[in-house]
């Protein structure tokens, strides 16, 4: 049987061991509701603050600050949608690169009559034009901005400081989506004055179905998920108290060890370019994902040479038991490729892959994937 290789990690990541022994606990002894005012109540109320207490030292905030969801989806969609509800919103900057969670969410919004919206350009590379920002704030007042942090296809990062100060300088909300860099580079929001930012727990070696939006407090918006008084009353619904738990321990360990993870992560990205450029011929890259040092250090984009089997390279890879991706996991099954590489016009006749890793990639599983690299395109 086929050596198993995981390089699909800005799909969802393994949850770490150490995150799945503090939330076991509260999937056995620990059962009560939150909201119950009895001592099981009290004793998981209590583990959830203390969780959010985490998440906000971490990202050097107020724990008021922190509403766990159940993921980065829910969270930008309440982001965007409250921000229009309740802050005034009328104009949105964004990109046709974003996460389908944003552009789904701004298609809605703009197709309801409630905000218009303006792209900004790209080039092939997927760098955006931020340098228009100004004047599109300029011309349209009561505007928002939402872009992403790090994308989670190409790897490019997007100077947050620099477009939270364009934000702050003229009155306009900023939203990111930073659920594939949350975890993997420091935040100081004392220090970025920026409206929103999301995580999601399974992209950090947490569990699956839990996430947290950061609101600035000078922001006051109205829920986005009604039904009972959790969160502060910002979220209804009972909480996912041992994803809560998970996802607090994960980040902290995360951030515990960063610079570490990302040395050593950082060594396999520029190991497997390496090994790439060397075995196969007009090899290409994707994005700025090449630049491993200004990319988003945990994602590759690689575009193979035309090849009779490009087609079924995704499907090839998985048989060798290589697990990586075409495009956006969150749209897998589809068959309308990516918007995001479509956004960079590439050649159609070659293959696209996205190959992410993880603290817990090894460079074995480097070297292997490569082989099996080589082997499919033939390689000398």
């Amino acid at each position: 049987m086929a050596k198993k290789i995981y390089l699909d990690n800005a799909a969802t990541t393994p949850i770490d061991p150490a995150v799945l022994e503090v939330m076991m606990p509260y999937l056995t002894d620990f059962f009560g509701n939150p909201s119950s005012i009895h001592s099981h109540g009290r004793k998981v109320k209590s583990a959830i603050e203390n969780a959010r207490k985490t998440v906000a030292s971490v990202l050097n905030t107020s724990p008021g600050e922190i509403f766990f969801t159940s993921g980065g989806t829910e969270a930008d969609n309440t982001a965007l949608t409250q921000s229009v509800e309740t802050l005034g919103v009328k104009h949105i900057i964004s990109s046709r690169l974003e996460h389908h969670a944003v552009l789904h969410t701004l298609d809605h919004l703009e197709k309801a009559g409630k905000v218009t919206v303006s792209y900004l350009e790209n080039d092939e590379k997927g760098v955006l034009d931020v340098d228009s920002i100004p004047s599109l704030l300029e011309q349209n007042p009561h505007s928002m901005i939402s872009l992403m942090h790090g994308n989670n296809e190409i790897a490019n990062l997007l100077d947050l400081q620099k477009v939270s100060e364009m934000a702050r300088a003229r009155g306009a909300v900023f939203h990111s989506d930073t659920v594939q860099t949350m975890g993997h580079y420091t935040f100081d929001l004392q220090q970025l004055p920026i409206d929103f930012i999301v995580g999601a727990a399974h992209k950090f070696h947490g569990p699956k179905g839990v996430g947290f939006l950061y609101i600035n407090a000078r922001n006051k918006i109205l829920p986005f998920i009604h039904g009972g008084a959790q969160e502060r009353n910002m979220r209804g619904g009972t909480e996912n108290l041992y994803g809560i738990i998970g996802l607090a321990r994960a980040l902290e360990l995360a951030n515990s060890h960063l610079e570490e993870h990302q040395r050593h992560v950082k060594g396999l990205k520029s190991k497997m370019i390496g090994l790439l450029k060397e075995r196969i011929p007009e090899v290409r890259f994707n994005g700025r994902s090449e630049d491993v040092e200004n990319s988003l250090y945990t994602v590759l984009n690689v575009s193979f040479p035309e090849h009779r089997d490009n087609e079924m390279l995704l499907f090839n890879l998985d048989i060798e038991g290589v697990s990586c991706s075409g495009g956006s996991a969150c749209s897998s099954g589809t068959n309308q490729g990516s918007h995001v590489l479509n956004a960079l016009n590439l050649d159609g006749s070659r293959a696209n892959v996205r190959f992410s890793f993880s603290r817990f990639t090894t460079e074995e599983e480097i070297n292997h994937a490569v082989d099996i690299l080589q082997k499919i395109f033939g390689a000398a």
